[in-house]
Parts: structure tokens; C-alpha cells; sequence
């Protein structure tokens, strides 16, 4: 059983989800705004934040990036639900920390599948050991650091995941299927532009250097 938090303005789509998702035996709050989702995910926890973008008082994108500055949840999978699908509004809600973006209206048992899916990848465990030292970077897998000399970086989950994938294979080109196999798994539908977001994202905080694009085929750690 997994703990889930239900955010969205309309006290309807709360129900709905919530009675399909308690069905498959998660424990569930809700909350009906960015604000008090925040709040919420400080007491409850949550290992998986189902948040909707448009709402009174906080709206999802601040919330998500006060929620990924709270170091108890850095593991806690964001999802966004939004009727907005637009892909910068996609690209927006990976940049806040998102680690997904369900465009709505979707069926509840998509709904349900594409959450368990998301929760069935968290909890698979990371191969290899704990700590990996590449270069000046070093990676911890179980704590969830990546330092660069003596400055630590904090990133999302799945950057986390993704960088991980990369740590583990200094020089070694993972093509954009392995990756997306890999970090997303293959029962989660991501957008074709959701590797490319988070690879500029880790480039932002990690340094160009480190991440070569090998045009055509993927991407591979640069340590030389």
C-alpha cells in the first residue's frame, strides 16, 4: 500500500480518484489547493503527489517547487493532472520538479494503471553499488546525493535516476530507448520531449561538460 495525495480544486475529480485509487488499496489524503498541498505533504508524506496545475491561492508549478525544496519528500513522485497539454506547459511542469504529466480527461483505470506503474519503478531498486565516484562526481544511490567536488546538488527523482543511469557507464552511449526503459520503465507513457527536459536540466546544474549528446543515438557521461 502506498500513500497518495490527491490535489485539485474540484472537490468532484477528488472523490473520483480517490475512490479508484483506495479500491486498489493506497491510503489517500486530498487537498484543494497548491498552499495546503504543501502542508499536507510536510504531515502525510505522500510517496506519490497526483497535483493538479490550475488552482486558487498556489497553483500547482509553486507548489511543486516549495514541495522539492523540502528535503523529507526528494523521493516523492510528482505527478501533474492537468486539461493542459500543451508541451511548454508540459516542458513548465518538468522544470518545477515534476517526475510525470497525465493529460486529462484520461479513464480511471488508465488513471489507477499509469499511477501503479509510476509506484512499481520507484520501488524497484537501483543495481549496482550504493556509491559511485566518476571524476569530481560523486553519487549516492541510497541517500539520494550527488556531489561535484564539495558542492552538493539536489535533484528530483527522476534526474536523479537518469544520472544515475549515466553514472554507471562512464563513456557509454544509452540510447533514448534504454533511457526512457530504464529511468520511466516500460508500462509509463512519457512525452517524446521528457529526456531532453531533463537532460537540460541536469546540464543546468551539473555543467555542459559532463553530458554529451551523441547525435541520432543518446546520450553519454563525459568524464575526462
Amino acid at each position: 500500500m502506498s500513500k497518495i495525495l490527491i490535489v485539485d480544486d474540484e472537490e468532484d475529480i477528488r472523490v473520483l480518484v480517490r475512490f479508484h485509487l483506495e479500491k486498489e488499496g493506497h491510503e489517500i489524503e486530498e487537498a484543494k489547493n497548491g498552499r495546503e498541498a504543501v502542508a499536507k505533504a510536510k504531515e502525510f508524506r505522500p510517496d506519490l503527489i497526483l497535483m493538479d496545475l490550475m488552482m486558487p491561492e498556489m497553483d500547482g508549478m509553486e507548489a511543486t517547487y516549495n514541495i522539492r525544496e523540502i528535503p523529507q519528500l526528494k523521493t516523492t513522485i510528482i505527478a501533474f493532472l492537468s486539461a493542459r497539454n500543451e508541451d511548454y506547459t508540459q516542458i513548465a511542469g518538468f522544470n518545477a520538479g515534476a517526475d510525470d504529466y497525465i493529460a486529462k480527461p484520461i479513464k480511471p483505470h488508465l488513471l489507477t494503471s499509469r499511477i501503479n506503474a509510476l509506484l512499481r519503478r520507484s520501488s524497484m531498486p537501483l543495481e549496482s553499488s550504493n556509491v559511485d565516484v566518476v571524476g569530481d562526481i560523486t553519487l549516492d544511490r541510497e541517500k539520494y546525493i550527488v556531489l561535484k567536488g564539495e558542492q552538493r546538488i539536489t535533484l528530483p527523482k527522476k534526474e536523479f535516476e537518469l544520472f544515475a543511469l549515466l553514472v554507471s557507464k562512464p563513456g557509454h552511449v544509452f540510447t533514448r530507448d534504454s533511457i526512457l526503459n530504464s529511468v520511466w520503465g516500460n508500462d509509463v507513457i512519457v512525452g517524446d520531449r521528457t529526456i531532453d527536459v531533463h537532460i537540460r536540466k541536469l546540464r543546468e546544474k551539473i555543467g555542459d561538460d559532463y553530458i554529451k549528446t551523441v547525435k541520432g543515438v543518446g546520450y553519454k557521461l563525459n568524464i575526462e
